[in-house]
Formats: structure tokens, C-alpha cells, sequence
């Protein structure tokens, strides 16, 4: 399907590598709003086998990826490709099933181009989900991690999503990041599954986002472990610096689909076939978490 205007494909390499222009993510915004009737407040992000969050939306309106004016498409088994717009428990909502990764070639603004976009259609709130790794040894497989901060440690090798050329209609130069992850919404979504019964399945801590697409070595693991991380993954950290640039409101939520191995003895390697069987076996927590948090908030 082809489009009119400018593609963010068809820029030279050196704009590629650092930034998009304001009138590529407006280009975006404005083909979605003359192409659905949804208004959303609530983007949902699904990570590797979550993507069933999508499907709980009603009166549903889908797009393909590679239908949409300037978007990436998603390469990665277990994220469909699939933009949805619907409701969920009253609110409106746009997800999506499948994200974007560094490690599939993306420069990091290209990762990260949907937030903006969906700042541009009224959206105010972002719920990130991902699965992860549990680096904290009291994590079990199916705990839900509620992220109260996270590592950046691309951002510590000079990749950022903002990296470039500030444009100022979506935030400042130098965003704080000390309140990334909204203490209201925590709060609530741990208060919700007290309710559901599933203190023993809730778990807070910290994230830590590295590039992939390999899984950490034994030593990696025991150093990030060091520096406080209690969950490991390879997205997440970018989509989150870009929301709260452009002022929105995140929520993020880890499942942890396999426990890192840290023991030179041990016969445990991770793969992602056991991500995605993991993010099955647990996906209906991750659903009923998120529809009644939809409901309070």
C-alpha cells in the first residue's frame, strides 16, 4: 500500500540515524484519527506472547503496521504487527501488538516513533508491557514485576531515543527521569491484585534495558544484579524515556518469563520459545490486571 507525502524511509542516512521530523509523526497521526472513529487516552504496548491484550479490546478497528504512513514493522515471533483501537472497560484504548527493538536494525527515534504519535491523537497515558528475565532470585516464571524504575544501559553507550535535534512541541531538552514510571498508577495495579488474589504473583523492582538480541551472559547477569536491576529485557527502557518526554503518564509492567541463570554450574540456558510459553501460561493475569486497572483509573 503506498502513501502520499514523506516517508521516514526515504530520508538520507544521516537523518535516519538521529531524529524524525514533526510533519512524519503529524502524517501518522492525522491518517489514523481520518481512519478511525476511536479517540484513544490509553496506549497499550504488548511485549513477546501479551499480545492477547489486544484482542480484549471491543468494537475493534485494526491496522497492519505496514499499512500506516512512516511505521516500522515488527520482525520479531510472538509481536503480530497489528495496531488495534477499541474499548476496554469504558475507556479508549490503542495497542500494540508487537513492538519495535534496537536489535532489529532501528535506530532508537524509529523504535520509539509510535509514542509520539499517539501523543498527537490525545492519548495520555501509556501502559508498557514486556517480559523479562528475573534477575532477583525471589522472582518465580509468571511473576509480574511492577517497574518502579529502570537502567538505561544503552543511554550509558550515547543511544538515545532523543538523541538530535529537540523538537519542542513534543518536551524539553532534558526531561527528568527521577518520576519515569507514575507512583499513582503503581500503587494502584499492586492495590488491584492484592484484590485479585495474586500477592504472591506481584512483585516490585527495577528494570534494566540492554540491546540484544543475545540473552546475557552468566557475568552480565551477576553484574547487573550488582547495580540493583531485578529484571532484564531488551525494550521498554526507550518507549518510556519518549512518553515522559512528551508528558505522558507510564506504567510498566515486567512478566518474568525465565529466571537468569547466574551459576557457572548450571545446565539452564534461556531461549525465546520458553519466553513465549511463559507469556501464554500467564498472559490471562497480565489481561485481568490490566482491564480492571482500566476500569479505576
Amino acid at each position: 500500500m503506498s502513501h502520499s507525502g514523506t516517508d521516514c524511509h526515504a530520508k538520507s542516512k544521516e537523518e535516519n540515524s538521529s531524529c524524525c521530523a514533526y510533519e512524519d509523526y503529524k502524517q501518522t497521526a492525522d491518517w489514523l484519527l481520518a481512519n478511525t472513529k476511536q479517540r484513544p487516552t490509553v496506549a497499550i504496548v504488548c511485549g513477546s506472547g501479551l499480545g492477547a491484550l489486544g484482542d480484549l479490546l471491543e468494537d475493534q478497528e485494526a491496522f497492519n503496521y505496514g499499512d500506516i504512513p512512516n511505521f516500522p514493522k515488527s520482525t520479531v515471533p510472538g509481536h503480530a504487527g497489528r495496531l488495534i483501537f477499541g474499548n476496554l472497560n469504558g475507556k479508549s484504548c490503542v495497542c500494540m501488538q508487537g513492538r519495535f527493538h534496537f536489535y532489529e536494525g532501528y535506530p532508537l527515534w524509529k523504535v520509539t516513533f509510535p509514542i509520539r504519535v499517539f501523543r498527537l491523537i490525545g492519548v495520555d497515558t501509556v501502559i508498557v508491557t514486556n517480559a523479562a528475565g528475573g534477575l532477583n532470585q525471589k522472582f518465580e516464571v509468571g511473576d509480574i514485576m511492577v517497574i518502579i524504575d529502570h537502567i538505561n544501559l544503552l543511554g550509558f553507550a550515547g543511544q538515545s531515543p532523543l538523541f538530535g535535534h529537540n523538537e519542542d512541541r513534543f518536551g524539553p531538552r532534558f526531561p527528568a527521569m527521577s518520576d519515569a514510571y507514575d507512583k499513582q498508577l503503581r500503587e494502584l495495579v499492586l492495590d488491584i491484585g492484592n484484590e485479585l488474589g495474586l500477592s504472591k504473583k506481584m512483585q516490585k523492582g527495577v528494570y534494566c534495558g540492554l540491546g540484544g538480541p543475545n540473552f546475557e551472559t552468566i557475568a552480565e547477569c551477576r553484574f547487573l544484579r550488582n547495580l540493583g536491576a531485578d529484571s532484564v529485557g531488551m525494550s521498554t527502557v526507550h518507549e518510556v524515556l519518549v512518553a515522559r518526554h512528551c508528558g505522558l503518564r507510564v506504567l510498566g509492567l515486567s512478566l518474568i518469563t525465565n529466571k537468569a541463570v547466574m551459576d557457572y554450574e548450571s545446565n539452564q540456558t534461556a531461549n525465546h520459545e520458553e519466553v513465549l510459553q511463559a507469556g501464554k501460561q500467564s498472559a490471562k493475569i497480565m489481561e485481568k490486571l490490566v482491564s480492571t486497572l482500566l476500569k479505576r483509573m
